[in-house]
């Protein structure tokens, strides 16, 4: 965290209903149109309120990095979630995304470190060029954006200890591998690039610049190799799944589910036209959300 002589205000949606913070996170989810509302929506009212915050937070930190303020602003506002945050977990805590997570933290021993590392994954994109030296970076840049937000989903949706963080560790990898791969032009385009430098180097990429990456000879091959990686991620938490209390798992497997139909349409398109959109449709997320999400 970077020395701060000022720490920025945390703003407040003023299209949202700030009392009670469970009414404002849950306006949050709502606006955010995500796919997943329904099957976070038919969880116990306190597992819900749980993951609605969580999902909330998350939500709030990634519009902060992904918007356009100058670099020094978002990281101020970074820093501001930090000691929010640390005030959390000392018992207060002023934002009502915050006020709305005191229970769940209580209710399931969600940890302050997880929260942190999403910051950090987040000041990690928050920059006006991203790019990632290695394969270490890349899995500390998963762990971060992805597995720690499921170290905490997991935990409000009751798994045990140790199997929930096994599989926090193999979703949020698949997850993550499969967004990069899924939105690389995307990215390019933002002058973001997640592949590795230096396995982008050894794919013949004759600079660090979008264009010499989007037309390095070995690109296709790098990217089915990361998208066999993303597929034994997939298997290992098959496999953790497996051996879970289904109600416990049921929106981390209907999560899953969409992403990798995701990552099969990729495989199907290839690596030459990433133009090509993957979906899933909206028909396949209505069968997806059917039978994993709503009913089961």
């Amino acid at each position: 965290m970077q020395a701060m002589n000022h720490i920025e205000p945390l703003p407040i949606a003023p299209d949202l209903p700030a009392n009670p913070p469970d009414a404002y996170v849950e306006a949050m989810v709502r606006r955010a149109g995500t796919s997943f509302f329904w099957g976070m929506r038919r969880l116990p009212p306190l597992r819900r309120r749980g993951v609605f915050a969580v999902y909330a937070f998350c939500r709030d930190v990634d519009d902060i990095a992904d918007g356009d303020l100058p670099i020094d602003q978002k990281v101020a506002l970074l820093d501001a979630w930090r000691v929010e945050i640390g005030l959390l977990f000392g018992g207060a805590g002023h934002h009502p995304i915050a006020q709305a997570l005191k229970e769940p933290v209580a209710s399931f021993g969600l940890r302050q470190d997880d929260f942190i590392a999403v910051i950090d994954g987040m000041e990690m994109d928050a920059h006006n060029r991203v790019r990632i030296a290695d394969m270490d970076e890349l899995h500390l840049y998963c762990d971060r954006v992805a597995c720690a937000v499921g170290r905490l989903c997991v935990r409000v949706f009751g798994l045990g200890e140790d199997q929930g963080v096994r599989l926090a560790g193999a979703m949020g990898h698949a997850l993550q591998l499969t967004n990069i791969l899924r939105d690389i032009p995307e990215d390019a385009g933002r002058n973001r690039v997640y592949l590795p430098a230096d396995r982008l180097i050894d794919a013949g990429a004759g600079g660090t610049g979008i264009e010499d990456i989007l037309t390095a000879p070995g690109l296709p091959a790098l990217c089915e190799d990361l998208a066999a990686r993303a597929e034994k991620y997939f298997a290992e938490a098959d496999a953790i799944i497996a051996t879970a209390d289904p109600k416990a798992v049921r929106p981390a497997v209907m999560m899953m589910q969409v992403y990798r139909r995701i990552l099969i349409n990729l495989q199907k398109r290839g690596w030459h036209d990433m133009s090509r959109d993957v979906g899933p449709s909206k028909l396949e997320k209505v069968a997806i959300a059917l039978r994993y999400g709503l009913f089961g």
